[in-house]
């Protein structure tokens, strides 16, 4: 593990935003492992931190704009776009889906950088992703605090991450029995 890897996974550990148990991930899939990115964001100290480092791996001549899936893009994705002195927007759930609210408007080539908090197959980032280009706006690149498929999701556009960290996911049908036993909680990012 790089020290890059290790001062993210301290600062996860610090704040109590890794989590043990059984949960259901937003994907669907159930694992013994969650990344509670909102305990992070209780601390600015570590979000300003968190966002220092993906700056410096992504830079900020790529980008005028951040956007980020509602909820767990929000706060990262916002002090991303303020350290980056970038426009920042967000991108909200209606009828289960995202969508572009609150007369945010993207112009036609609009440089956007994605920012979320944690992927595991990337749906949101997707539909975010989906959102920039249906509105004509430039997608660069999408940053993520943490990859749980351990760099097995890809996008269109180059993805960075802080920390790339698999641990074991299952199907619902398919729980390995230490992981049966214990009730499933679904606490959101």
């Amino acid at each position: 593990m790089s020290d890059l890897q290790a001062e993210v996974l301290s600062i996860f550990k610090e704040t109590g935003a890794l989590l043990t148990g059984h949960f259901v991930l937003r994907s669907g899939l159930h694992s013994g492992h969650f990344f509670q990115c909102a305990r992070v964001c209780e601390r600015m100290k570590q979000v300003t931190r968190l966002a220092e480092l993906l700056l410096e791996k992504v830079g900020t001549d790529t980008f005028d704009t951040v956007v980020a899936p509602a909820m767990g893009g929000l706060v990262i994705g916002q002090e991303v776009a303020r350290q980056a002195d970038a426009r920042f927007l967000f991108v909200e759930k209606v009828d289960d889906k995202l969508a572009l609210r609150r007369n945010f408007k993207i112009e036609p080539g609009e440089r956007i950088l994605v920012v979320e908090d944690v992927i595991t197959r990337g749906g949101r980032v997707r539909e975010a992703l989906d959102i920039v280009k249906a509105e004509g706006g430039n997608c660069t690149g999408v940053a993520v605090l943490v990859d749980r498929s351990q760099g097995q999701t890809t996008f269109e556009v180059p993805l960075t991450s802080l920390l790339e960290l698999s641990f074991p996911t299952y199907e619902a049908d398919k729980l390995p029995p230490e992981l049966a036993s214990i009730p499933a909680s679904k606490p959101g990012s």
